[in-house]
């Protein structure tokens, strides 16, 4: 087995070992992963904290030891805590890194950082908080950053930054936690899923105070929430249709 880790701030990962085939999510700088599959210019990888799947272009990581893979696997919470920071080399050259980054590999990367970080859980109420980082960020399919996130990345990356573990599709995270029977037992932080006329879920929100949702639809926004789903107070209509409310802190 071998073992990677991400060196750069953002990198694709697709569904298929090409640059055209689609981004099915992102690797994020310390981001650290096993290596199922290696050929000429690709990689079949499954990431150590979701065992998410996807293929990896061979220049956009570095290969690191099991013991190093263990080690990482180990360690206590350190991630960047704002929107954009900085590592830097040993020849001062800067990469920047985005918020929810891990920054265990630092020294294994003989990288400098001085920005903040989160090192602890945070406590429920700090979720609305940290999702409001993402406001207005453009909704993109597989990203997971401010600067380009689907509605499953932007519930995974705010529970990260506090210090939780979510998988990466909403279908994954209904999954977990706790299911509640009716909106009013919910509370800020709590997640919404929502399905497709087929059944199968394919949205997933936060729940806020007074019956709004945070979530990604075209970009992180906030609407209406009622026992049907999602209203959109621009559009005046339900745009998703409420299955099922996670308690998972």
């Amino acid at each position: 087995m071998q073992y990677g880790i991400c060196n750069l701030g953002i990198v694709p990962i697709r569904l298929e070992p090409s640059d055209t085939s689609e981004m099915v999510t992102q690797a994020l700088y310390g981001d650290y992963f096993k290596v199922l599959e290696q050929r000429k210019k690709w990689s079949r990888i499954r990431f150590a904290f979701d065992k998410y799947e996807g293929w990896i272009d061979n220049k956009q990581y570095l290969e690191i030891e099991e013991l190093q893979y263990n080690q990482l696997s180990q360690s206590d919470i350190n991630l960047s805590n704002d929107l954009i920071e900085f590592v830097a080399d040993t020849s001062n050259n800067l990469y920047p890194i985005p918020v929810g980054s891990d920054l265990n590999g630092l020294k294994l990367l003989n990288h400098h950082f001085d920005g903040t970080s989160v090192t602890e859980k945070s406590t429920k109420d700090n979720i609305i908080k940290s999702a409001f980082l993402f406001l207005n960020a453009p909704y993109l399919w597989g990203g997971k950053t401010p600067f380009g996130i689907d509605c499953s990345g932007f519930t995974q990356m705010v529970y990260k930054i506090n210090g939780y573990k979510l998988l990466r599709d909403a279908s994954e995270q209904a999954t977990q936690g706790e299911a509640l029977s009716f909106i009013e037992e919910s509370e800020p932080g709590d997640l919404a899923f929502f399905d497709n006329a087929e059944g199968h879920i394919t949205h997933v929100g936060i729940i806020m105070e007074n019956n709004y949702i945070i979530h990604a639809h075209g970009k992180v926004r906030i609407d209406r929430l009622d026992h049907s789903g999602i209203y959109n107070t621009d559009k005046n209509i339900h745009t998703h249709k409420l299955r099922v409310i996670k308690k998972i802190v």
